[in-house]
């Protein structure tokens, strides 16, 4: 017989002990501290009032989490703004907050990035046929969010 893994029930003042750490950890969006917070075995208004008073101190901040979301995905990563913004999208994030989050792109960063993987993926690419091979660092770009426009200029670039 296997045993069933207890959940265990905290009081909403243990509960708000937690989340701040589970907060302070790494930067959340109100839904994932909500869907811990529930976790814990917490009634709906109790988890409410503790997103109000994690938000209130700072613990939980939507636009400090988007801009951090941009830096890591558009630095590290190397993410076009498509796919970031449907990445927030995702999360719940507010369009404002998404809006916010985006200012965080350097315009001359991003287009080193694309650039960068274009030639990256360009020298690994085995298609011979001019036309497929254009067709395939196109749709590997568009794939990583990078706008259409852009894509399309890079990769006249990168054949002159």
């Amino acid at each position: 017989m296997e045993r069933q893994k207890q959940q265990k029930h905290y009081t909403p003042k243990e509960a708000l002990i937690k989340a701040a750490a589970y907060c302070a950890y790494q930067e959340r969006t109100q839904q994932e501290v909500r869907t811990k917070l529930y976790s814990y075995g917490l009634e709906p208004d109790d988890v409410e009032e503790l997103i109000v008073r994690l938000s209130q101190e700072k613990l939980i901040d939507e636009e400090r989490y988007a801009q951090s979301y941009v830096r890591g995905k558009y630095g590290l990563k190397k993410w076009g703004r498509r796919k970031i913004m449907q990445g927030l999208k995702s999360k719940g994030i507010s369009d404002y907050c998404i809006k916010q989050g985006m200012k965080e792109i350097d315009p001359e960063v991003y287009e080193e990035n694309l650039l960068s993987l274009l030639e990256k993926k360009n020298a690994s690419e085995k298609e011979k046929n001019p036309f497929a091979r254009r067709q395939k660092l196109s749709y590997f770009l568009m794939s990583k969010g990078y706008e259409n426009d852009l894509v399309q200029d890079a990769v006249k670039k990168l054949e002159n």
